[in-house]
């Protein structure tokens, strides 16, 4: 019999609209819980053999050599190569992370389903980011905790710590976003990092103070970016820099914007992630 005879509407028919869509926020929170779960599922490599090679950083060049270095800025040595020991251990990690994450699912395919869910351009964004994030930010508390004992480092601004550290690591795995998308390989991966980003850290005032080098090497230690970053996060060990406090912050908060922005940008139109 029909509704019209008294009995009530008809039942709904299944089909669109006969269940509710999934949120978005549910989605990203699966994508990064998925990329904090591969770090932690894969942790010899991803957390422990990068805080072992940085605890032998400090121990070969702190403590064996320490001793006959003379103190540098007020500071003993081993105390001072600790903040940019520490920052290149996690924008390290926060880079490699993130840029083989986003190339494997690339190779693999299943970045399509990750485009396919239903989820913003910024949550897919923030999903990848915070992978790298939790990785770096694990091996650097880690770090913090060998280095404390060995070298007593202080930490003499904690907030400006903190948001150095945010700032870099974030910077880097937007960084990492990027080269993953665009990289064709595994070999481009390796290059960026081997070729670019480790001499830049190494030539970023990590073992020096740049107030000790002659010129035109001292003007030369300004125009690297990495400098600026390293420098802010010995600012927060230390309470001292090479260069104003207000400058390295805002050259790498500058600098963090501008990579968010760019992988933000490549999520938003899907170049070379949509076929």
């Amino acid at each position: 019999m029909s509704a019209a005879a008294g009995l009530g509407p008809a039942p709904a028919r299944a089909g669109a609209g006969a269940y509710p869509s999934p949120h978005p926020g549910r989605s990203m929170r699966a994508l990064a819980l998925r990329e904090c779960r591969r770090v932690t599922r894969l942790w010899t490599q991803t957390i422990l053999a990068p805080v072992v090679s940085s605890a032998l950083f400090i121990l070969v060049f702190g403590l064996s050599l320490g001793s006959r270095i003379d103190a540098i800025d007020g500071f003993d040595y081993d105390v001072f190569i600790v903040p940019g020991l520490i920052a290149m251990a996690m924008a390290q990690a926060a880079f490699s992370n993130n840029s083989s994450s986003l190339l494997q699912a690339r190779n693999d395919r299943y970045v399509n389903d990750v485009l396919a869910a239903p989820m913003h351009p910024w949550q897919m964004n923030l999903g990848y980011l915070l992978g790298g994030v939790f990785r770096s930010l694990v091996i650097g508390v880690a770090l913090v905790v060998i280095a404390l004992p060995l070298t007593g480092v202080p930490i003499e601004r904690p907030l400006h710590l903190l948001a150095a550290t945010l700032l870099l690591v974030v910077l880097f795995a937007a960084l990492g976003v990027v080269v993953g998308i665009y990289a064709q390989s595994y070999d481009h991966h390796s290059f960026i990092n081997n070729i670019l980003i480790l001499p830049l850290t190494f030539l970023g005032g990590v073992f020096y103070s740049i107030s000790i080098l002659p010129s035109p090497w001292q003007e030369l230690s300004h125009a690297n970016p990495i400098f600026y970053m390293v420098d802010a996060v010995r600012y927060g060990f230390l309470g001292a820099g090479d260069v104003d406090v207000g400058l390295a912050f805002g050259f790498t908060a500058l600098v963090a914007a501008a990579m968010v922005g760019w992988a933000q940008w490549l999520f938003q139109t899907g170049r070379r992630l949509k076929p």
